[in-house]
């Protein structure tokens, strides 16, 4: 058996990667934080608009719009990491040609994966992390009754069936370089239907149909119900038993994806084709 050390020797060495690459423009860095503060500002003020309107829709959810639409925009921030991530990196490695030579090593196509987003996942918790510090300690939210266990049940889920997608993604931009279709798709479906800015009972009874078709919807149901009722996990049961069918499905079927996608673009010898 490998030491503990070297198992996670490389996924640790594309994080630091990651890390001196993203800090080093410190404007960007510096952005994001602002970016965060005023788009929590803006729900608050906008919820403010919104008074009681469609309280009925938010009852199971406590009722207060800015809560609702919080977690949302807070935890939606992992699908397009999922979505985004690992193709950015790809394509990266196209354009630098760095794609080809990590291929071609030792290094196994599911360490592969999980190296090229980990960091992205760290950086996006951090700010699903700041959104709700801002949201708590800014603008009152109370999420005093969380269910923690709960919501990391359901985020544990909510990455692998997200990140599955991702990995689909990233092998359409290994074979066709650009023009993605299924990070557009998918991110465009799943923001209008799956409950990211008003609650998916708003939704015609067709709409609400297709709506439960997509893993987004019980990610944000779980998670509004464990952060903001304190459901607990038995409660939770119908959004993690739906969010680990989509993980069983999706994960293995994304990587046998990516295999096929690598296999077939070293066949044609478009690596480092961009």
């Amino acid at each position: 058996m490998r030491p503990v050390s070297l198992i996670f020797e490389k996924p640790l060495a594309f994080v630091w990667r990651d890390i001196i690459e993203d800090t080093s423009y410190k404007l960007s860095f510096f952005m994001q934080f602002v970016s965060i503060f005023i788009s929590t500002a803006m729900f608050y003020f906008f919820s403010r608009l919104l008074g009681d309107t469609g309280v009925s829709y938010l009852k199971p959810y406590g009722g207060d719009y800015f809560s609702f639409v919080l977690i949302g925009i807070a935890f939606y921030s992992y699908l397009g990491v999922s979505m985004k991530s690992l193709s950015e990196t790809i394509r990266e490695g196209q354009m630098l040609g760095t794609l080809e030579a990590l291929l071609v090593t030792q290094t196994e196509i599911p360490t592969i994966i999980v190296s090229s987003s980990l960091y992205s996942f760290i950086w996006a918790s951090f700010k699903v992390a700041v959104y709700l510090l801002l949201g708590i300690y800014a603008f009152g939210v109370d999420i005093g009754n969380a269910n923690l266990v709960g919501a990391a049940v359901v985020l544990m889920l909510t990455i692998i069936s997200f990140g599955s997608l991702g990995i689909v993604s990233a092998s359409f931009v290994m074979v066709l370089k650009r023009g993605d279709p299924v990070s557009w798709i998918f991110s465009s479906v799943s923001g209008l239907l799956g409950g990211l800015y008003y609650p998916v009972s708003v939704l015609p009874d067709w709409l609400q149909s297709l709506s439960y078709l997509l893993p987004v919807t019980y990610a944000l149901e779980g998670m509004r119900m464990a952060v903001l009722k304190g459901h607990s996990v038995s409660e939770l049961l119908p959004n993690i038993l739906a969010l680990t069918v989509f993980s069983l499905i999706l994960l293995p079927l994304s990587i046998l994806i990516f295999r096929y996608a690598v296999r077939k673009a070293k066949k044609d010898g478009s690596l480092t084709q961009y």
